[in-house]
């Protein structure tokens, strides 16, 4: 990046003398700085440039309103490495911004390795690096800002693309002015035939990136058929009524995502990997909303929302109990009674559910290794009910006299049902358990205790009826588990 100025540069000094000719950029940008709120006085802006037209024309026109508007500027070049000219582009860049005098900020990376280590395409790999590089480079300098060069014709493209994609408001709010308060693209409001004019008027050519005449790119054919096929046919002014169609549904998106961030904390119990969305209480928002809430919810779990469908929120919004939803990214939604939470594998320490089978008579305590449970019991003779702490949840006090020992201590099994005391019925165990709000990941790890083939007990849920204690109970068993 060390050469002297060559051509560029002289092309540069002649444009410059062409600047009272061609008003009309600079006062659209004007426009749509002062419309949009982009830039404030003392900002340094870090303008995005890779030679191209739309990116040199914008770099111009930044320059020629730094001091209108008090702000600063520096350069920042990103090299894909996908072409042997692209040496070339970087040479360009930087020879404006010498002759501009304005700092040079460059990167190169191997674009097509990261698409191949990620799984990402190579628009996506080059937008994930070239934006990386663009953020730490802000970073770097302190730039309140960084311009990019989109385009109003590149809006009307991207809201083409999304709509043959079937994208919800969100997408066919198209490319942001200014997005999380640090990207904005000061030439969104400019046709690309205006920035072309603004160039010849400048006697300024630009890098030609042979990529953008690749069919195989989707919005290459839209832009060299679609585009003029509409405008030819159906209407004129095409790319006008798509951006202004994205205009309103960015501001619309805009309000209904902070309504959204308002009422989800409501939804949520929890932090980070542990948070989990009340389904339940999704049910009687309208759908719309719910949609909202489900894709934000899965964006504060994934970090983006790259590749999330329709269908994916969708198989959230429906998701029944135990069932698990599977999210590009590898994340995992499992719903467990009123609620849906990430599964994304074990946890540091979780345990899984073995089937397991022990005969206990009782006098010593009982480990189970496959739950990590502690259980003891000891024997009381019979009186007052009141005498008795009863507590589901670890402990339950059984009628001694009609046990039948060794008491069978097993894992879970599909089916399991009892009478639970005070039940007018046999009941299914998972069902009771779903019922206290336990999650289907621990069902399988509870306790049954069985006497003469009969549940006496479930850990965590009531007695058998069978085995209850009553005024005629001369001996009461009390098994506790250890929570120590």
């Amino acid at each position: 990046m060390g050469e002297a100025l060559t051509g560029a540069g002289k092309r540069i000094a002649a444009g410059r003398k062409a600047v009272s000719r061609t008003p009309g950029l600079v006062s659209m940008v004007r426009r749509t700085i002062l419309r949009r709120g982009l830039a404030a006085p003392g900002d340094l802006i870090l303008a995005a440039c890779s030679g191209g037209a739309d990116s040199t024309a914008l770099l111009h026109v930044l320059h020629d309103l730094r001091t209108e508007f008090s702000f600063r500027l520096a350069v920042a070049h990103f090299d894909h490495g996908l072409r042997a000219s692209s040496g070339r582009d970087a040479r360009f860049v930087h020879e404006l911004a010498a002759s501009f005098g304005l700092p040079f900020h460059y990167e190169k990376k191997d674009v097509r390795a990261a698409a191949r280590k990620h799984g990402w395409n190579l628009e996506e790999a080059g937008r994930r690096l070239r934006y990386d590089f663009l953020c730490r480079a802000a970073v770097e300098t302190g730039a309140a800002r960084i311009a990019t060069g989109h385009t109003l014709d590149d809006q009307a493209e991207t809201v083409l693309m999304r709509i043959l994609r079937g994208s919800g408001p969100r997408g066919l709010a198209g490319i942001a002015p200014i997005r999380e308060g640090l990207i904005i693209r000061p030439l969104i409001e400019a046709r690309r035939k205006e920035i072309e004019a603004f160039l010849r008027a400048r006697k300024i050519v630009p890098c030609e990136d042979e990529t953008n005449r690749d069919p195989a790119f989707l919005r290459n054919d839209v832009r060299r058929r679609l585009v003029p096929y509409l405008e030819r046919n159906y209407e004129p002014a095409v790319a006008e009524k798509l951006g202004r169609m994205a205009e309103i549904l960015e501001a619309e998106d805009r309000f209904l995502e902070a309504h959204v961030r308002r009422i989800l904390p409501g939804l949520v119990q929890g932090e980070s990997a542990e948070a989990r969305l009340n389904a339940d209480a999704l049910a009687f928002l309208p759908t719309g909303l719910s949609r909202r809430c489900i894709r934000a919810f899965i964006e504060d779990r994934k970090g983006d929302l790259l590749r999330v469908s329709f269908d994916d929120v969708e198989n959230v919004r429906t998701l029944r109990e135990g069932k698990t939803a599977v999210l590009p990214g590898g994340i995992r939604l499992i719903r467990e009674g009123a609620w849906i939470r990430r599964a994304a594998g074990r946890r540091p320490g979780q345990r899984t559910a073995k089937g397991f089978r022990r005969r206990w008579d009782g006098t010593v305590p009982l480990a189970v290794v496959e739950t990590g449970a502690v259980f003891t019991a000891r024997r009381f003779r019979g009186g007052a009910l009141s005498k008795f702490p009863f507590d589901d949840a670890r402990r339950v006090f059984l009628d001694a006299g009609r046990l039948v020992f060794p008491l069978i201590v097993r894992s879970p099994r599909a089916g399991d049902r009892y009478r639970p005391v005070g039940s007018p019925g046999r009941r299914k165990i998972n069902e009771m358990l779903r019922g206290r709000g336990v999650p289907v990941s621990e069902r399988g790890l509870r306790t049954v205790f069985e006497s003469g083939g009969e549940i006496a007990w479930v850990e965590g849920l009531p007695a058998a009826e069978a085995f209850r204690i009553g005024p005629s109970t001369r001996r009461v068993l009390r098994i506790e588990k250890d929570v120590s």
